[in-house]
């Protein structure tokens, strides 16, 4: 006859000290456990719930500025350092841990339209509507650190007078090169009063300009004749153009997939493409009910954030269709930058109403420091979420987004029409000769033609 013993040592379950946490024994056998999937499931409707409990994104406004806020830049230095720049020709360093104005750059008599920061965060460039481009020493960290409250001014480096207003201005990931946006592409060195190059194709204003973050020498620009065109600083002429049915307002490339881009175009959409096939969009990015003003990528290259005219600001995955978060306030006005913090922790939103506003990337994140069993537990949440989001009631909660009314009513009014145009459309292909009226996606619907 065979007996089976139990025998534990106490050496296994005894606390060595008294702030120790017990040991727990688990047996994590399937056969034992019938219910797992269903407490599981629990698990994630109650992690599901408990999000939007705690879903607090907004931190706070930064005010300072008299007049709207026209654009930003992040210093890839320092990270708690942005700078904004207003249509009064006022640029501000911003300290976003202390949410106060660190220095002053007065010198723009009208307004400014583009910021960017050197490679190696210390020099700002900004140009403006006064078809000037200046250049400002970017104060040290030291001032960044200190609690003095009165604004330090600082005085322009170099000023370089141009024939023509300015639209935007990006400087090179890598380089000494920077490139602004206007009546023609024009590229500028550091010590050069007059450009080294000047792009043009066509006659129409380009209203953004962003160097490609993984080859210095790639760009790509959008004007107002509803083009998209890549330009390359090795050759005499442009690469590649685009055009669209309607204009494109800001461009971002994905820092982590460098062929990539993402267009914010007029016609409330996103436009993903790969820049070595130009003659469809990626992805489709919809969810706006109005023109979508700028973008800007994550460094982690995962998720984008878009700032529009319909006052809200909204975080989509890089290949999703729909935006997975919606940011809006009561006293936020039309939203005309945006910008991802470089630790992707944070979104900060710039709008017509000139303040700045600090958000949390995600909404229901705890600030501060997490215990590491904290953080597990997190993780374990966030897992089974992940696990069981396909299911309705799970699905549902997660994204469900109070909307203000009148950006709810305009979405519903837009499905609406979107389907009467679908309908539309079926009809007329039924009542035709067959193959007579070709069935032609929304990637490529959008895309007039490609230049070359």
């Amino acid at each position: 006859m065979k007996v089976k013993v139990i025998s534990r040592s106490t050496d296994e379950f005894t606390r060595e000290r008294s702030q120790d946490l017990q040991r727990v024994f688990r047996n994590f056998d399937p056969n034992l456990r019938s219910q797992e999937k269903a407490v599981e499931y629990v698990r994630a409707l109650n992690a599901a719930k408990l999000d939007k409990i705690f879903a607090r994104p907004f931190i706070g406004a930064m005010d300072g500025h008299i007049d709207a806020v026209s654009c930003m830049a992040k210093n890839p230095s320092h990270l708690k350092g942005i700078f904004s720049g207003s249509m009064d020709g006022d640029i501000r360093l911003w300290d976003l841990a202390s949410r106060r104005t660190v220095c002053q750059f007065s010198g723009h008599q009208g307004a400014v339209r583009g910021l960017t920061v050197s490679t190696d965060g210390r020099v700002l460039v900004s140009c403006g509507t006064d078809s000037t481009v200046r250049l400002w020493n970017v104060p040290v960290s030291s001032i960044m650190e200190s609690n003095d409250s009165s604004n330090n001014s600082a005085k322009p480096l170099a000023v370089y007078v141009w024939k023509h207003a300015f639209w935007a201005v990006d400087h090179q990931w890598d380089g000494d090169l920077f490139a602004t946006a206007g009546a023609q592409v024009d590229i500028w060195d550091h010590n050069r009063s007059q450009p080294v190059n000047s792009f043009e194709w066509g006659k129409d204003t380009a209203i953004s300009v962003r160097f490609n973050p993984g080859e210095p020498n790639i760009l790509a620009t959008s004007a107002s004749d509803r083009s998209i065109t890549i330009f390359d600083l090795r050759l005499a002429s442009p690469a590649r153009k685009i055009i669209m049915r309607t204009k494109t307002n800001s461009i971002a490339w994905n820092p982590m997939e460098p062929m990539n881009f993402t267009a914010a175009n007029e016609d409330c959409n996103c436009y993903s493409y790969d820049s070595r096939k130009l003659d469809e969009a990626r992805c489709v990015h919809k969810d706006h009910v109005s023109a979508v003003m700028d973008i800007d990528y994550s460094p982690t290259g995962r998720e984008f954030v878009t700032g529009s005219y319909d006052r809200t600001v909204r975080i989509f995955q890089y290949n999703g269709g729909h935006s997975r978060e919606v940011y809006h306030t009561k006293r936020m006005q039309r939203v005309f930058c945006v910008k991802f913090s470089c630790d992707a922790s944070y979104v900060i939103s710039g709008s017509d109403d000139t303040n700045l506003r600090l958000w949390k990337a995600k909404a229901s994140e705890q600030l501060g420091v997490l215990l590491p069993r904290e953080r597990k537990k997190h993780e374990y949440l966030e897992a089974v979420k992940n696990r069981y989001k396909h299911l309705p009631e799970v699905k549902r909660i997660v994204r469900h987004r109070h909307l203000p009314r009148a950006i709810y009513k305009a979405a519903s009014l837009r499905r609406i029409m979107s389907e009467a145009e679908r309908k539309k459309e079926e009809r007329r292909r039924a009542h035709s000769a067959p193959g007579s009226i070709p069935k032609e996606a929304l990637r490529k619907r959008r895309i007039i033609e490609e230049v070359e």
